[in-house]
């Protein structure tokens, strides 16, 4: 996470070998302040579309974007500030695609007279493939020094790291085995492909064979090593997927273009299914660029009109998911309309019950307040100006909607005003379930595998908690 203060390492600290590294999205907020910052709007630059159909080199704004990128790291981390670049020869070997996750790391070579150091360069995306690598000359600072960071005027910072932190925290796990329902379309076979090349999952795809690989070549997917289970249809693949999960042959369900009720479907099924005494529910994990970490919310996907006993398990649910991003003891805003309790608004009671249930032990595992109104759950500010005393008020790790109706709209404001990300997990089921919609960028499909696979190996540790 961005913290108040950077510093550097002084020429006579640094050694051979040393290294840093950042991890970035490039979204298309980046390329349109790059464009805007440098006044190149050529469509070669800035247009992914007019890039793929054209069949353009590598050296579009995208790659662009990444070699500065370099910059960063060496004027913040290594050597850090008081650095003065000399030079720097880079070798672009494809663009930079939207949504990808970049690593540029930086590598101490070689030391020179007069504070020189030479820096091997390498940008890596997810999937471990060098975009972009060479060499950078610099002049380290000779003494230590701590400073402030800038904000710059006219720019508003965004956080983008949510994701990218997740990611993370899974770095060091085993991929997740995991079965792909019907991935008969590029999107969801891409994800599958991506996810594997990154270490998230284990794929096994479940669907008719001829229009896997058929959509293998017609995409040029590399289905080399996965395995593929033939089905004659989507509806056979639901059933078939699911079977593998409730044999312990997977640990964890993906979506792939068959209907959402198909998969969902098989799920449910009091005979053949996963259900656990748990309620299922939906958690959409959100990347909020205003918003300095995860927010969870929840349900915006599978229960209509929740009831009390629903809402429990909606909250334990979403708790779990929280302990496996190791957030030790989660705030739960429950939320409502307004910040006190109602008889109208019988939201409000049940907001107030579940306080209650988390006192009592019925909810265990986070710190429960509500009901909240929207701004006082994510803002101290408007918490303290209504005289709302609480640890959740304005810090909210999982916010609780009423009903799916108002935590949909929650999450598509969020998406399409504030430019924030949902990953999306089935929760409360045998195994986690990643179900997102086609037109989800391969960024969102990712840290929905990333997510998984941590909710798989908290599991794990916990033996079905």
């Amino acid at each position: 996470m961005k913290t108040e203060t950077i510093e550097n390492r002084p020429y006579a600290v640094i050694a051979v070998g040393d290294s840093a590294e950042l991890r970035r999205t490039l979204t298309q907020e980046d390329i349109d302040l790059f464009a805007a910052a440098s006044g190149d709007y050529n469509p070669t630059h800035v247009d992914e579309g007019y890039v793929q159909e054209s069949q353009l080199g590598p050296l579009t704004a995208h790659s662009m974007w990444g070699g500065a990128l370099f910059s960063s790291v060496l004027g913040n981390l290594l050597p850090g500030p008081g650095t003065v670049y000399r030079s720097q020869t880079l070798r672009f070997h494809r663009p930079i695609q939207l949504g990808d996750i970049v690593t540029v790391k930086v590598t101490a070579k070689e030391k020179q007279a007069d504070r020189i150091v030479l820096f091997d360069c390498q940008c890596l995306t997810q999937t471990g493939e060098a975009v972009i690598t060479g060499m950078a000359e610099v002049i380290a600072p000779a003494e230590k020094i701590v400073r402030s960071q800038v904000d710059l005027p006219g720019f508003e910072k965004h956080h983008r790291e949510v994701f990218e932190n997740l990611i993370a925290l899974g770095d060091e796990l085993d991929p997740c085995p995991t079965a792909i329902a019907h991935p008969c379309d590029e999107s969801s076979l891409k994800a599958a492909v991506e996810g594997a090349k990154a270490g998230f999952i284990l794929p096994t795809l479940v669907g008719p064979q001829a229009k896997i690989l058929a959509v293998a070549d017609k995409y040029d997917l590399d289905l080399s090593g996965l395995d593929i289970i033939d089905v004659p249809h989507s509806h056979a693949a639901a059933d078939k997927a699911v079977e593998l999960a409730r044999h312990g042959e997977v640990e964890m369900l993906m979506k792939g273009s068959l209907h959402t009720d198909e998969i969902m479907g098989a799920v449910v099924s009091s005979s053949t299914g996963l259900r656990t005494e748990r309620r299922l529910s939906h958690a959409f994990i959100m990347d909020v660029p205003t918003y300095p970490k995860p927010l969870i919310i929840s349900d915006a996907a599978i229960n209509i009109f929740p009831n009390l006993d629903d809402k429990r398990d909606i909250c334990q649910n979403a708790i779990d998911l929280a302990h496996a991003f190791r957030i030790e003891t989660p705030k739960v805003a429950v939320l409502s309309a307004v910040e006190t309790v109602r008889t109208k608004i019988p939201s409000t009671i049940e907001a107030a019950a579940l306080c209650k249930m988390a006192e009592r032990g019925q909810i265990t595992g986070a710190i429960l307040d509500g009901p909240l109104a929207m701004d006082n759950a994510i803002s101290k500010k408007a918490a303290e100006t209504k005289g709302i005393v609480s640890v959740v008020a304005g810090d909210a790790d999982i916010l609780i909607a009423p009903d799916l109706e108002a935590g949909n709209i929650l999450v598509k404001q969020l998406a399409f005003l504030a430019n924030a990300d949902g990953a999306g997990l089935v929760l409360g089921a045998k195994v986690p379930i990643v179900l997102t919609s086609r037109a989800d960028s391969l960024r969102v499909k990712l840290a929905s595998c990333a997510v998984g696979k941590l909710r798989v190996y908290y599991r794990r540790r916990n033996q079905g908690g």
